[in-house]
């Protein structure tokens, strides 16, 4: 795609100029000028994966993908715990891929079957293990703030740590599905 100058927003190396500029302005100002103006695909595509993993996140742990039983019985030994938790986790990534699918083809992203799963995976995993509930408080008891753990008023402690957490492992898995 070229300009009516005959300038190309789109480089070879996946970059594009930002904002785009009309011709004119491109050959008043060439590249290395525009060097702060520059932005990778990837990073793109990283920025549209983290919202919309961080919406799907609010649909899926707030609304669409837990149950009540699975929020109460899901950090309980046994297989009735487990159970719970699987089914939590499986209906909350089934919400973050039909939203990840939509995502893509509407804005026709360019990911990769390896950055999806890997993403995704990571997703599966470590939520898995934060919403066991213990792993949470151990972090916040090996990093100064056992009190916080154990705060239920005006602010619940585990709770707002939990979130903390999620929101980390899904930057990390935006992170693998842009990468990769």
């Amino acid at each position: 795609m070229t300009t009516s100058g005959g300038h190309t927003p789109f480089t070879a190396r996946g970059r594009y100029w930002l904002p785009y500029l009309p011709a004119p302005c491109l050959s008043l100002f060439p590249a290395p000028l525009l060097g702060g103006l520059v932005m990778s695909v990837s990073a793109l595509v990283f920025a549209v994966v983290a919202a919309t993993l961080y919406a799907g996140h609010q649909l899926a742990d707030h609304v669409l993908g837990q149950s009540d039983a699975q929020a109460s019985n899901k950090a309980a030994s046994g297989w009735g715990g487990w159970r719970h938790l699987l089914g939590h986790v499986g209906a909350y990534h089934l919400v973050l891929v039909v939203m990840m699918v939509i995502t893509v083809v509407v804005l026709d992203l360019p990911v990769t079957v390896v950055g999806m799963v890997a993403g995704l995976s990571f997703s599966a995993v470590t939520h898995a293990v934060l919403d066991r509930r213990w792993p949470v408080r151990w972090i916040l008891q090996h990093t100064g703030s056992a009190d916080f753990a154990d705060r239920q008023s005006p602010i619940c402690g585990m709770y707002l740590a939990d979130q903390a957490l999620h929101y980390g492992c899904l930057w990390v898995s935006a992170l693998l599905i842009a990468a990769l």
